[in-house]
């Protein structure tokens, strides 16, 4: 491990916690707290866990104040399960009447966390639904955001080609709750998530599987966040008013959000970058850490200078 790596383990917070806009905030920090801070926004009804250790440590190590949290609604922050399961066949894009938040609300969880950490701006990496939260930060509070990087996103566009049916069906089926069932159930979810031509590191897959089953499991959690999306509607024509820096990267076996996804990100952003990872899915295995990693610091540095 490089020294500076080495020093970012080393000044690992642990997971605390944070009340902001009615909820609580759990969240881990990396690196050292002068750095330049880099807020990693992770997608729907997954952990910040899935930002790997190594992951956050690797990019610390290159000069950075990593922070990683829970969303609402999964792991340890706070379930809304006071509110019913939203009706789906009652969800219209744009209209969010009738599901408990959406994703502006998610917005200013995020803004929160940034200000209990006194974090003015920050670099922002969103990963799917991460990415949708990192788009309305831009538009709606750019000063809070001095570079913006968008992984395997969607502008919400409903013109653009849709998942895979098996990437949909995982997607959607019911996410069980006794232990050995949902490792199962998350092995197979992120086995066809990742693709089929990036090998799968089952056993790792079932560390962060058993991991996250500890930190907590809310299937109402996860149909609320998808609803969130769904009523949040398109941003497709908004981005154009997005001024920040921003780089794109998606993957060209994506079976979720299709390689079309990050294009139209890219063609609607003014001077934006598009990376594509040959063979990257909808996940981030250890595989293209180097890639992504690289990516992202290239893309901070160009646009700090």
């Amino acid at each position: 491990m490089k020294k500076k790596e080495k020093e970012a383990e080393l000044r690992r917070t642990g997971e605390r916690r944070v009340h902001t806009n009615g909820v609580e905030i759990v969240y881990e920090t990396f690196g050292v707290r002068g750095d330049p801070p880099v807020l990693l926004i992770m997608g729907l009804s997954t952990q910040m866990i899935m930002w790997e250790d190594e992951f956050c440590q690797r990019l610390a190590g290159r000069g950075f104040f990593v922070i990683r949290f829970d969303n609402r609604d999964v792991g340890m922050s706070t379930k809304l399960d006071m509110s019913a399961v939203p009706d789906f066949n009652a969800i219209f894009p744009g209209r969010p009447a009738g599901v408990p938040y959406t994703l502006h609300d998610m917005t200013y969880d995020t803004l929160g966390l940034m200000d209990s950490l006194d974090i003015s701006r920050a670099h922002i990496v969103g990963a799917s639904m991460g990415g949708m939260i990192a788009q309305l930060l831009a538009l709606k509070n750019p000063l809070r955001v001095h570079t913006l990087t968008l992984i395997m996103s969607s502008s919400g566009n409903p013109f653009l080609p849709p998942p895979k049916p098996e990437a949909l069906r995982v997607l959607l089926r019911p996410i069980p709750l006794q232990r050995d069932k949902y490792i199962e159930h998350f092995l197979e979810t992120w086995g066809i998530l990742n693709g089929a031509e990036i090998p799968i590191d089952r056993a790792r897959l079932r560390r962060l599987a058993e991991c996250s089953f500890e930190r907590g499991v809310s299937p109402g959690g996860s149909a609320r966040q998808l609803a969130a999306i769904l009523s949040s509607g398109s941003r497709k024509g908004m981005l154009s008013a997005i001024s920040i820096p921003t780089l794109v990267v998606h993957g060209d076996a994506d079976p979720l959000l299709p390689i079309e996804c990050g294009v139209d990100l890219a063609e609607g952003i003014p001077g934006s970058r598009l990376k594509v990872i040959k063979g990257m899915g909808h996940a981030l295995p250890p595989a293209v850490w180097s890639n992504v990693i690289n990516a992202i610091v290239r893309h901070i540095h160009a646009r700090s200078r």
